[in-house]
């Protein structure tokens, strides 16, 4: 499986934080068809056009490859977009981590997790249509913080135990997306050796 990461308009060097956030070894897996980084200087982020037309420039990643997006703000926009895209040409989509795309209708066939920075964000992102697990910051903090530095943005997980108990656990915002990995059998991959505990 190849990791999508779509991020935002922003500083480059805060998707490099982000990814520093998650992942040891991220600069050495960029280099491989496991993670792929849309280069937002050069591709819109809020077009599914330009996202779709990366993957398909890229000479790393084939139909056959199951995709699992992580976007931040814009780049939820056109994460979702290329996600339908990628599936209606015969392609697989494992999963969207959708971070504080506020607004964004997120609808498809495939889970779909909310990250927001704040619980307003959390639920009146939510009207807009909530799916599966979710995170939201608390305390609260800035828009882009949560891309900087998911690492220390801690917050609550909520996850259903069973059909009607849902609960919630303290985990930081990293963790919360290395729980979304592990649960794709994809953790073992970017942890290049190192085990990150299931905080609950």
């Amino acid at each position: 499986m190849t990791v999508v990461i779509c991020p935002g308009i922003h500083d480059p060097k805060l998707t490099n934080q982000f990814l520093e956030g998650l992942f040891i070894n991220w600069r050495s897996l960029s280099d491989s068809s496991d993670l792929l980084v849309c280069p937002t200087q050069d591709y819109a982020p809020y077009s599914a056009i330009d996202i779709s037309k990366f993957l398909w420039c890229s000479k790393s990643i084939t139909i056959d490859m199951p995709l699992l997006f992580i976007a931040f703000s814009a780049g939820v926009v056109g994460a979702i977009g290329t996600a339908w895209t990628w599936q209606l040409r015969g392609g697989q989509v494992k999963a969207l981590i959708a971070i504080d795309g506020w607004g964004m209708p997120l609808t498809g066939n495939f889970p779909i997790y909310r990250v927001s920075h704040d619980y307003f964000t959390h639920w009146s992102w939510g009207i807009f249509g909530s799916r599966d697990e979710s995170f939201y910051a608390y305390p609260s903090v800035e828009h882009l913080e949560i891309w900087r530095s998911p690492q220390t943005t801690t917050g609550w997980w909520l996850h259903q135990n069973s059909v009607e108990v849902k609960t919630a656990s303290p985990v930081t915002a990293a963790e919360f997306i290395r729980i979304i990995l592990e649960n794709n059998g994809e953790l073992s991959t970017f942890s290049d050796g190192e085990v990150y505990s299931n905080p609950i």
